[in-house]
């Protein structure tokens, strides 16, 4: 039986569920916001020819990305700016 809605074919990825290789791929993320963007950037990315406008799915993955990127640019002034300020009291 075809189940619409949890296996259409671009839930695979080859032999894989996308669902388990997206999982597996952000246990490593330091904090969730950026597992949940690296999540949706590669959720774009490995289902992006199965469905009908790669286009659109690979500016949907930019977009993700863009944002997982600001995001790990701000952490990185705010921990220069922290240890900017730790250096200047001792």
């Amino acid at each position: 039986m075809n189940d619409p809605v949890n296996s259409p074919s671009h839930y695979q990825y080859g032999r894989f569920e996308v669902i388990d290789v997206l999982e597996e791929a952000v246990r490593l993320a330091p904090d969730p916001v950026k597992g949940s963007l690296q999540y949706q950037v590669l959720k774009y990315m490995l289902r992006l020819w199965g469905k009908e406008n790669p286009l659109q799915d690979a500016k949907k993955s930019r977009w993700y990305l863009n944002r997982l990127i600001e995001n790990m640019e701000e952490d990185a002034k705010y921990e220069a700016n922290y240890s900017d300020l730790n250096n200047e009291g001792q």
